[in-house]
């Protein structure tokens, strides 16, 4: 009969819950702010020079009133060839999204991923307590994903 080796009880592992990464946690807080009497010219300017995409649009309380980006450009650039008419003299107020769908800083990293996958959109900007803080992209929630170990995924 073998002998075996006895050295006492296994000790339990204790699981430990994570606290619940959120939006916050994720999110970009430097952003480039636009205004909406701001020609589209400086817009697609800055875009260049900051190697951006889009950014929220502002009043002058800081109030997010829309989003403008390089779709919303783009869209104008094709029908002012159309049309043959400038448009670079036109305010960002003429070019922005006005219905901003917009995400709030308490969300999970993983209902951000959800709403992601549902729309087309390539950012939200974030609320706190109805006030512009932040801006999250599909970019940071992939990062985000790169960067939790494999216990960290509690979507709780």
């Amino acid at each position: 009969m073998p002998v075996k080796s006895f050295q006492g009880e296994r000790a339990q592992k204790k699981r430990v819950t994570p606290s619940k990464l959120t939006v916050a946690d994720i999110m970009t807080t430097q952003l480039v702010l636009f205004r909406s009497e701001q020609t589209i010219h400086e817009v697609m300017k800055a875009f260049v020079k900051y190697r951006i995409s889009g950014g929220p649009v502002v009043d002058e309380l800081g109030n997010l009133i829309g989003v403008i980006s390089e779709a919303d450009c783009m869209k104008e650039i094709s029908d002012s060839r159309y049309f043959n008419m400038p448009i670079l003299d036109k305010s960002v107020g003429h070019f922005m999204t006005k219905q901003v769908d917009t995400i709030d800083a308490t969300t999970s990293v993983f209902d951000a991923a959800a709403q992601f996958s549902k729309s087309s959109r390539r950012r939200y900007p974030v609320l706190e307590n109805g006030r512009l803080v932040g801006q999250v992209s599909r970019k940071d929630i992939v990062v985000a994903a790169i960067n939790m170990k494999s216990q960290t995924w509690n979507a709780r």
